[in-house]
């Protein structure tokens, strides 16, 4: 039995309660044994391994609830030209930086495999842990359908045998394709209701799949031992068919109106607002030239609608739960979403972290392991240098000193001072 004390920091435990100042975590193994001020803390017999937080911020490992792990768009030439093998090799950069930003958790939207999922089991790899959903189904011609009008077609999500084509159509196909997906080794099932930003033929405002085909894939979920399902939806009439349909989550709802609002408080339906992903996309485009046009076009459209949309929802008391859409921007920024839904969407900086840390293990359905400091739960920790809640935009990759992942110290500062 090993013993680790993280002390010398304020601690906010991601419940929302006010900070514990000179705050201690004390961990067993791999689970929080015990956790308050350090004075309050009775240490065990045995040796204990300190950690120093150097006077800053301890904080529950943090959660992105919608990330693409095995994808970094810079552009879909770039994409299209990519050896296809190389994107495993590529995914395992892209994991560590995620971690090394205090993510210890993420569900992935899209890409990622069993083979990659179970590869951080058994711990060949490092990286946060993952539900995944293998590949997001859609409508031909939908927003995972990247057929251009010169018959090629530049996919996102390459088919291969651990990731099946998402494209299905009708209420038989849809039922099929769904049972592929879960076949594939996939914890949540993702579906994209409307169009989007990135695909050349579609919009955001447009609908996709029948409430029937909704219907089928919240059935078929429901049937494997509750697995939920998570909507990519952007327009207003997509956002309601999936809500009403059962799904778990509605992600980027970029056009919401009261009635979808008050339809996902009357459901406890998620909204993981990814604010970054159109930011990121105009980012991309103006500095490198890489986006596509249409790509482009669509953020800028998009923009406003999507702040006042995530702005009311919060002001609504809709649950929030933190969602980056990483792979569209680079992976380990994704700790400035944090700050756009305090600029834009009116999250004080602690209902922020609420967002990224117990709202979103709620989304995830690992509330009983993850998402606050509290005693039985596994050891995830991220230690800060900063005062988020003085400055949100201050929490970095190069801010988070420390990250601990089921009791081991998987992130530390190069020359590691105050740990014994």
């Amino acid at each position: 039995m090993t013993y680790t004390l993280i002390r010398n920091g304020t601690l906010i435990d991601g419940t929302g309660a006010a900070p514990i100042p000179d705050g201690a975590v004390l961990i067993r193994d791999d689970r929080i044994a015990a956790v308050g001020r350090l004075a309050s803390l009775q240490r065990p017999a045995s040796a204990v391994t300190e950690i120093d937080a150097g006077g800053g911020t301890i904080m529950p490992g943090l959660i992105d609830a919608h990330v693409h792990l095995t994808v970094q768009l810079e552009g879909m030439i770039q994409y299209a030209t990519t050896p296809f093998s190389l994107n495993f090799y590529l995914a395992l950069v892209y994991l560590r930086r995620t971690l090394d930003a205090g993510i210890t958790s993420v569900r992935d939207a899209g890409g990622a495999d069993l083979g990659l999922k179970r590869a951080l089991e058994m711990g060949l790899v490092d990286g946060p842990r993952m539900l995944i959903s293998i590949v997001p189904l859609s409508i031909t011609g939908g927003h995972l359908d990247f057929w251009l009008p010169s018959g090629q077609t530049l996919g996102l999500f390459t088919p291969h045998p651990g990731l099946p084509n998402g494209i299905c159509d009708g209420v038989d196909e849809v039922r099929h394709k769904v049972r592929e997906v879960l076949r594939a080794g996939a914890d949540v099932i993702k579906v994209c209701s409307t169009g989007g930003v990135l695909s050349p033929t579609d919009h955001p405002e447009f609908t996709q799949f029948s409430p029937e085909e909704l219907d089928v894939m919240v059935q078929e979920g429901a049937y494997r031992r509750g697995i939920k399902v998570m909507a990519h939806a952007q327009g207003n009439q997509g956002i309601k068919n999936a809500v009403r349909a059962g799904v778990h989550s509605i992600e980027h709802g970029i056009y919401l109106d009261d009635e979808a609002i008050e339809m996902m408080l009357e459901r406890g339906t998620f909204l993981v607002p990814t604010l970054l992903a159109p930011h990121a996309v105009i980012e991309q485009a103006e500095s490198k030239g890489t986006m596509a046009e249409w790509a482009l076009r669509k953020s800028r459209e998009v923009l406003d609608a999507h702040r006042d949309s995530i702005r009311r929802a919060h002001r609504a008391g809709v649950k929030i739960a933190m969602g980056t859409d990483a792979g569209v921007m680079p992976h380990g920024t994704n700790l400035r979403e944090l700050g756009l839904m305090c600029d834009y969407a009116g999250l004080s900086p602690m209902e922020a972290i609420v967002a990224t840390t117990r709202t979103a293990a709620e989304c995830l359905g690992w509330q009983d392991r993850v998402g606050t400091l509290e005693a039985g739960k596994l050891a995830d920790v991220a230690v800060a240098s900063v005062d988020p809640l003085a400055d949100i935009h201050a929490l970095t990759p190069q801010t988070i000193t420390f990250v601990i992942q089921g009791g081991r110290v998987v992130k530390r500062p190069a020359a590691a001072p105050g740990v014994a």
